[in-house]
C-alpha cells in the first residue's frame, strides 16, 4: 500500500495457490504447473512429456542429499496482516506529513507484507513445510527547483523489507528520519554537481549492499558461470576454474548465509530440499565458492547446493542469491572518513548499470559529500562512480566494524526467462575504496 501527496495511490491485495512439478526424465528437465491441486497427476504427466520432448544426456548428475522431513517458520512478534488497513493508511500519511518542506513537492510513503506457505515433496522422500512472513516500508521526498528535481529516500529507494512482523516496520522509525530526508532533498537543489576525478570514496552500507549484489552475487551464480543462464542479465566474467584465485583485497570477505535472522533469502531448506547453511564465497579476497544447485555443484565437484529457489509454484527453481554479506571489519564510519585526505562519501543508491558479464559497472547515489582532511565537507548532487569488478574490489582498503553493519532486504532481484523475482537480503558495513573514477556522466 502506498500514499502520495496525502492520498492513497496504490492498494493491492493478491492471493494465489497452485502446484509446480519438476521432473528429470532421460537426462532432461521438464516442468509444468497448474492452479488445481486435484490435477497433480495430470500436471506431473505433462512435465514428463515436456522432458521427453526436450531429450537430454543420460550423464546428468545431481549431488546426493539426505531426504528430510522438516519445517521452517519465520519468527515474528506482530502479524502485519492483523494491522488494519486504516492503521496502515494512517501510518503512511503520518510519515508523509513528516516530509513536509517548502521545496519538497512530492512526498511518498509505502508499506508491504507477504505471507507464503511453501510445501516441498520429492520422489527421494523429502517432505518439507515452510511458512515465510515478511514486511517493510519506506518514504521518498522529491524536491523541485533551480531547474532540477532531487530525490531522497529512507531507508532505501525501494524500501527495505525483512522476514519479521510489523515490529520491523516500526523499528525503521520513518517518522523520525523523514525531516532529515526532506532537508537533504531540498539542499541538493543548490548543491554542486559531483566533479569528475579519480579519488577515494567511502560508500554507505546500503550502497555497499547493492555493490555486493550486482558485482559478487550475480557473477557467482554457477549456472551463469556455466552459461546455462544468459537470457536475462547475462552470464559471468568468472570461470568455473577460478576457485582459489583473487577477487579483491584481503579485506574482502563475502558469505552466503540463508540462516541469517530476518533475511529475505533465509529458509530452512531450498527448493531442492537442501538444508540451509552458511558458506564462504570470498575469503580474504580469494574466491572460495559459488552459489550452486545440486546439479551445478556435482558438475563442479565443489559446493553443496542450497541456492535453488523458485519465485512461485508457477516457475521452476533457479540458482539464486540467498543472503549475501560483506563481513564487517573494524572501526566506525567516522574512522573510515578520517583516513581520507581528499575524496567523497556517497549514500543511498540512485542508479545502477552493469554489463552482461557483471564486469564493467557504473552506479549512482542520491547524495554525496566531499571529504577533505578526514572531515565531511560540501554536499554534492548526482554522484556516480565506475569501475571493473576485480579492480574495484582490489581497491577496498577499509570496512567498518560490526556496530556499523546493517541488513537490507531487496524484493526486486530479477532472473530467468520467463522472468522470476527473488527476495534477498544483504548485510554490509560502510566501506572505503581507493583510486575510483567518479563523476562520469557519459
Amino acid at each position: 500500500m502506498a500514499t502520495k501527496n496525502g492520498q492513497v495511490a496504490t492498494l493491492t491485495d493478491d492471493e494465489t495457490e497452485g502446484l509446480g512439478v519438476r521432473v528429470l526424465v532421460g537426462g532432461a528437465w521438464g516442468f509444468a504447473c497448474g492452479r488445481d491441486l486435484a490435477e497433480s497427476r495430470a500436471i506431473a504427466e505433462r512435465a514428463c512429456g515436456f522432458a521427453r520432448a526436450a531429450g537430454g544426456s543420460a550423464g546428468r548428475e545431481l549431488l546426493p542429499v539426505e531426504a528430510v522431513r522438516g519445517e521452517f517458520r519465520t519468527p515474528f512478534v506482530r502479524d502485519p496482516f492483523e494491522v488494519s488497513l486504516e492503521d496502515k493508511v494512517a501510518f503512511c500519511l503520518r510519515n508523509e506529513q513528516a516530509l513536509k518542506h517548502a521545496d519538497v513537492k512530492i512526498t511518498q510513503a509505502a508499506t508491504r507484507a507477504l505471507r507464503e506457505r511453501r510445501v516441498f515433496v520429492s520422489s527421494e522422500g523429502a517432505e518439507i513445510d515452510q511458512e515465510f512472513l515478511e514486511c517493510g516500508a519506506h518514504v521518498d521526498a522529491i524536491a523541485v527547483g533551480e531547474g532540477l528535481f532531487q530525490t531522497r529516500s529512507y531507508p532505501t529507494p525501494f524500501g527495505s523489507s525483512a522476514q519479521a512482523g510489523w515490529e520491523y516496520v516500526e523499528e525503521l522509525a520513518l517518522e523520525r528520519e523523514a525531516p532529515r530526508i526532506a532537508e537533504q532533498a531540498a539542499a541538493l537543489l543548490r548543491a554542486e554537481e559531483c566533479p569528475a576525478s579519480t579519488t577515494t570514496i567511502v560508500i554507505d552500507s546500503e550502497q555497499v549492499a547493492l555493490q555486493v549484489h550486482e558485482s559478487v552475487g550475480h557473477p557467482t551464480e554457477l549456472d551463469r558461470v556455466y552459461g546455462w543462464e544468459a537470457a536475462y542479465a547475462g552470464t559471468s566474467f568468472l570461470k568455473s576454474t577460478d576457485l582459489g584465485t583473487r577477487y579483491g583485497s584481503e579485506l574482502m570477505n563475502i558469505s552466503a548465509d540463508p540462516t541469517t535472522p530476518r533475511g529475505l533469502g533465509s529458509f530452512g531448506f531450498d527448493d531442492e530440499g537442501v538444508p540451509a547453511r552458511r558458506e564462504a564465497i570470498v575469503e580474504a579476497g580469494i574466491l572460495r565458492g559459488f552459489l550452486t544447485s545440486r546439479e551445478t555443484a556435482a558438475k563442479l565437484g565443489a559446493g553443496a547446493g542450497g541456492s535453488m529457489r523458485a519465485e512461485s509454484w508457477a516457475r521452476m527453481p533457479l540458482v539464486r542469491i540467498t543472503n549475501l554479506h560483506l563481513e564487517p571489519g573494524e572501526g566506525s564510519l567516522e574512522e573510515l572518513i578520517a583516513g581520507v585526505d581528499e575524496g567523497l562519501y556517497l549514500e543511498t543508491n540512485k542508479s545502477w548499470s552493469i554489463d552482461d558479464k557483471r564486469l564493467n559497472f557504473q552506479f549512482g547515489t542520491q547524495i554525496g559529500w566531499k571529504i577533505k582532511d578526514g572531515k565531511l565537507g560540501a554536499m554534492v548532487r548526482d554522484p556516480t562512480y565506475t569501475g571493473l569488478t576485480p579492480q574495484f574490489w582490489a581497491s577496498l582498503d577499509g570496512v567498518a566494524g560490526p556496530d556499523e553493519w546493517q541488513l537490507f532486504g531487496l524484493t526486486n532481484c530479477g532472473k530467468g526467462q520467463p522472468g522470476q523475482i527473488a527476495h534477498v537480503s544483504h548485510g554490509a558495513s560502510p566501506a572505503r575504496f581507493r583510486n575510483v573514477q567518479v563523476g562520469v556522466t557519459q
